[in-house]
């Protein structure tokens, strides 16, 4: 039986109370004696001990049944035994999973990050926090024993209650999605005071309408700090455990720590907190160095002594929310052992990913030979091809640039200091010495070394090339290091400082690019990391617009090969989309979200936060504490129009309204493709970008004199996405092959164009095709399946890598290729021979290309050479960016009230009469667009001898 009792005045929570405590004990010694592991006349002393002086929740009674509690007591009484003068050794760990929970036991120093043994907190986030959800939440009390281990080891035990969550009402709906007492699970309930109640409702009404976590503080009778951290369930990973290395690091420790979970999708961590013991010592002598004890854990040399409580606690609200975004880094065990803050520890993790993606890996000789050699001769453009590429993946792999990190901590701390000199400290406060000094005494002193900062100003930037210098051994380590001064020294823009954000994004100045690997420099550059996801924007004038591509990746090679291409991706495809918008007055730009491998399944997550970042920069802080505003060296303004593409087309409604609900005043036109609710003209409904690419297919037939139905047709891109269902729809030939996400579709005779159709209206993938439609030569591989035998009797080994190579096997012949999805550069000059025949004779006569980069340039210049009539994407793939172009006008053209009467759809679902005309309008000028400019090219190649591309 369970009695609560009187409201604790260091908790808010009523004290567990187990009124059966005193037989649980009588039941421990029974079983004790019985086993006769500790000696009889010491069993009384040890059980007393236990129960009475350790001081455990009494939590642990209720949940613990004797004969495991006999069991973790004895193993304590053999621990303490069997490491006897060396108090040091002591080593508890206990853990008990159930149906519904766990519970894990371990030693802890107040105070101190545990390097070594069991990470229960870490394995706490992982397996339930993590991974909590409405439909499925798990709830944590921990408790810190009053007592110690042992006399002379400054150790007490943690104990940790994971139990799933008993919803009032599971699905709150309306109002009462913001009633604590409908969304509360019914344990919290019962234990949770007035007070309690009060403090986290006010804390889910402002996670429910902000971006980023919510954090507020306040004093306890005790002299110690209550800490409250809400967010949304799933919208960070690991950041329990985070938190605790965080207040460690500070010299601080928690008494209990409570984790609630509510049915509205909101989680609350609250820490109840206070100085250690050996901190309070140095805080009441007023100590200037950090001599401590034997048994004090190293990160106190990297807290200033005498820091009060309420300083440590109002740093570590400023850091919770760096933490958020990245709770955990390669750094992490730098952090942890207190050689890097945690400032330090999250800007080392973006300059290894910034030094990933844009150290100059080709060098001078690759320029040297580039102006040797002739780019109109194939040969010689597949050498540099072959060579730019194994430079890029062999020169500085991620495992090497993190191990120079590594080495050069010293060096981490001054580029940090040098970040933060020009980021932290506002433009105007004046160059002076004593006012640098002062302010980052007053915020960072905790952060970073004082000797650095409070007699001097960070290095200069020759100051430290000529340091970097110095101290590297090797050009490699050099290299890497003036990388992160190169990233300090071009970020115009950053919320790294913001109070509170979900991801940490910068605005680039491009001039750091190498000219040799990106000959036309973007205009402007962001870059984006988040926990779950890296991301660039790039763009070619300060107009532009393009889409939002979701970047997934199956396995860690597919990753690995990802994150190598991802910037040169970005860049490709915002320069294609710049060509593209020849036709309307916005320049080109793209954007592009790599997910991390463990974050597959969180692309909305993703997404949301990778805007919201960007609105950090776009838009000026107004709040205090909330959103502030940032060091601007950029100097302007800047708006961003955002676009759907792979894996965001549902997105954009949810970008325009956020934008909306941020302040943004170019709310209305930040996102296009929105749905017609909003005013959006969706490019899948209505076949925009299709209807672009199909008009070249057209072009093509008109102008040969060809039979639509009977050409045959390679497709891939398959009927569940925009441009691969709507070129089923509005076709009439005769479809051999269609690859897809989902395996690979192929027939001889033509693949059964009504089920296709059926297909394309409910944009499912080809593994849903009802293959006793094909026929007997025709056959369905998936990329899930394994040792399949096709009709012809070829062996096909596995179904993922026949998938990834369909599209140059011998079997995918056809008159016309029309790749509308698929990888930038799956065709390139190193396999483009393998769409040939070996007499020489190309498998496609015509090529159409719809997804955007499929062939590389010199691959689509070998093709034209052997006679396939070829138009690229710049040309064919852009009835989208018509679209957009034309749906901003829109939106930018009329008022609030005039948009919401002529574009939106009305309460009644009907669409307007002007929107109607409008779109009808829309998809002539992308036909006619597209059609006067195939003319033009075929007009123009034929006249001069010329590539169509």
């Amino acid at each position: 039986m369970t009695v609560l009792d009187p409201v604790s005045t260091n908790s808010d929570y009523t004290d567990n109370v187990y009124s059966g405590k005193q037989d649980h004990r009588a039941q421990v010694c029974a079983i004790l004696e019985q086993e006769g592991s500790i000696p009889q006349h010491l069993i009384d002393t040890e059980v007393d001990w236990f129960y009475n002086v350790l001081g455990l929740d009494d939590m642990y009674f209720m949940l613990e049944a004797p004969t495991a509690v006999a069991r973790h007591l004895t193993s304590l009484y053999g621990s303490q035994l069997s490491s006897a003068g060396q108090d040091n050794l002591i080593s508890v760990t206990f853990q008990t999973r159930h149906e519904s929970g766990a519970v894990f036991i371990h030693n802890s120093v107040p105070g101190v990050s545990k390097t070594e043994g069991p990470h229960f907190e870490q394995m706490i986030d992982a397996e339930y926090l993590d991974i909590s959800v409405p439909q499925k939440a798990y709830r944590v009390e921990s408790y810190r024993s009053r007592g110690k281990v042992s006399k002379s080891l400054d150790a007490s035990l943690r104990t940790y209650f994971v139990n799933a969550c008993d919803f009032v009402n599971p699905t709150p709906e309306g109002d009462a999605v913001n009633d604590i007492a409908q969304v509360s699970d019914r344990t919290f309930l019962a234990k949770a005071t007035p007070h309690v109640l009060d403090l986290y409702g006010g804390v889910i009404a402002k996670v429910l309408c902000r971006s980023g976590p919510v954090i507020v503080s306040d004093e306890l009778p005790n002299g110690g700090y209550r800490l409250v951290i809400g967010y949304r369930q799933r919208s960070t990973q690991g950041f329990y455990s985070a938190m605790s290395d965080l207040y460690h690091y500070y010299s601080m420790y928690s008494s209990r720590k409570y984790v609630e979970q509510f049915s509205n999708g909101v989680t609350i961590i609250s820490l109840y907190l206070d100085l250690a013991k050996h901190a309070k010592k140095l805080t009441h002598s007023g100590a200037g160095s950090s001599s401590t004890s034997s048994n004090a854990s190293p990160v106190l040399s990297a807290a200033i002594p005498h820091a009060s409580i309420e300083e440590c606690v109002a740093q570590i609200k400023k850091e919770a929310s760096l933490l958020f975004c990245i709770p955990n880094t390669p750094f992490q065990t730098l952090f942890k052992t207190g050689e890097l803050s945690v400032q330090e520890a999250v800007y080392a993790n973006v300059g290894w990913i910034f030094a990933q993606h844009f150290l100059n890996r080709l060098g001078s000789e690759y320029a040297t030979l580039a102006e040797i050699l002739d780019p109109n001769d194939a040969t010689d453009v597949e050498v540099l091809a072959k060579l730019k590429k194994r430079l890029r993946q062999e020169t500085f792999t991620r495992e090497l640039v993190l191990d120079i990190l590594l080495r050069h901590r010293e060096l981490i701390k001054d580029l940090y200091a040098h970040f933060a000199h020009v980021h932290y400290v506002s433009a105007d406060s004046g160059s002076a010495v004593s006012k640098v000094a002062d302010r980052l005494k007053a915020d960072l002193h905790v952060s970073l070394s004082m000797t650095r900062l409070q007699d001097q100003e960070p290095l200069s930037s020759d100051e430290l090339r000529l340091k970097i210098t110095r101290v590297t051994t090797n050009d490699h380590d050099a290299m890497v290091m003036r990388a992160l001064l190169d990233f300090n020294e071009h970020v115009l823009k950053t919320n790294f400082y913001q109070p509170t954000k979900v991801a940490l994004s910068f605005r680039m100045d491009p001039g750091f690019l190498p000219a040799i690997e990106y000959p036309t420099k973007p205009y402007g550059l962001f870059l984006i990391i988040g926990n779950e996801f890296r991301g660039f924007h790039v763009r070619f004038q300060d107009v532009a617009r393009g889409g939002i591509r979701i970047v997934r990746s199956r396995n860690a090679e597919a990753f690995s090969i990802n994150q190598r291409t991802l910037f040169d991706e970005n860049y490709s495809l915002a320069s294609t989309q710049h060509r593209k918008n020849k036709d309307i007055p916005e320049g080109g730009s793209k954007g592009t979200i790599l997910l991390n491998p463990d974050a597959q399944d969180k692309p909305f997550v993703a997404f949301e936060k990778y805007v919201d970042a960007m609105l950090d920069l776009l838009l000026t802080g107004e709040t205090p504490g909330i959103k502030n505003r940032l060091v601007d060296r950029l100097g302007h303004n800047e708006i961003l129009f955002f676009g759907p593409d792979e894996g965001t087309a549902g997105y954009m409604d949810w970008a325009s309204q956020h934008a909306r609900k941020r302040g943004a005043p170019f709310w209305k036109a930040f996102t296009t493709g929105k749905s017609q609710t909003l005013g959006g003209i969706p490019h899948d409904t209505y076949g925009m970008t299709t209807r672009s690419v199909h008009q070249y297919v057209l072009g093509i037939i008109r102008q040969l004199g060809l039979d639509e139905s009977e050409c045959t047709k390679l497709q891939t891109g398959g009927p569940d996405g925009d441009l691969g269902s709507n070129e089923i729809k509005i076709s009439h030939d005769c479809t051999t092959a269609i690859v897809d996400g989902s395996g690979v579709l192929y027939d001889p005779q033509g693949i059964d164009r009504a089920e296709l159709a059926r297909l394309a209206d409910a944009r499912q993938m080809i593994q849903e095709f009802d293959t006793s439609k094909l026929s007997s030569d025709g056959f369905r591989v998936l990329v899930d399946d394994f040792q399949i035998t096709l009709p012809d009797g070829t062996h096909v080994q596995d179904g993922l890598s026949f998938r990834n190579t369909f599209h140059v096997n011998p079997l995918a012949a056809a008159d016309f290729f029309v790749p509308c999805g698929g990888r930038p550069e799956s065709i390139d000059i190193n396999n483009v021979g393998k769409l040939f025949d070996a007499d020489g004779t190309a498998r496609f006569k015509y090529v159409v290309e719809g997804a955007n980069l499929f062939f590389t340039q010199d691959a689509r210049l070998r093709l034209e050479k052997a006679g396939v009539h070829l138009f690229k994407d710049a040309s064919a793939n852009k009835g989208g960016v018509t679209s957009s172009s034309l749906e901003v006008l829109a939106a930018l053209s009329l008022t609030d009230d005039e948009f919401g009467r002529l574009m939106c759809k009305q309460s009644d679902g009907s669409l307007p009469a002007f929107y109607q005309e409008y779109v009808a309008g829309v998809q002539n000028a992308i036909e006619a667009n597209a059609a006067r400019e195939f003319e033009c090219l075929w007009n123009e190649s034929k006249a001069t001898g010329k590539s169509k591309s």
